[in-house]
């Protein structure tokens, strides 16, 4: 008889979760941090046209940190897609199609904002 009780117990993953949960809380405060900013932009302007917008966009440090805060966004989208398919969906083969489709899902939407970012 297998006892799965005591210090000889079998631990799959223990601690694998800790790092997941500490970037999604650093990607969390980078988004809130970019909100805040763009928050402050736009309260504070008073040219809320498109010419406004464009010029706050073309300054190379307001696109740094909008490809950071993107970065982050699909980091932190994949931490949680990833983490709900682990818990709920059982089957591996499954599991393992939406893991692949949510990587390619996601990397396109990432390639797709880069280029919008940078074409402005």
């Amino acid at each position: 008889m297998k006892n799965n009780i005591g210090p000889k117990r079998l631990v799959v993953g223990a601690g694998y979760g800790l790092g997941e949960f500490l970037a999604q809380r650093a990607t969390a405060v980078v988004m809130v941090v970019y909100t805040a900013v763009l928050l402050i932009s736009f309260l504070s302007g008073n040219n809320f046209s498109y010419e406004g917008w464009a010029g706050l966009f073309a300054q190379t440090w307001f696109k740094l940190f909008t490809l950071a805060t993107l970065i982050g966004l699909f980091y932190h989208a994949w931490i949680g897609v990833v983490s709900i398919y682990q818990d709920y969906v059982k089957n591996i083969a499954v599991r393992f199609i939406l893991h692949t489709a949510s990587a390619i899902w996601l990397v396109a939407c990432a390639v797709w904002s880069v280029q919008i970012l940078w074409s402005v």
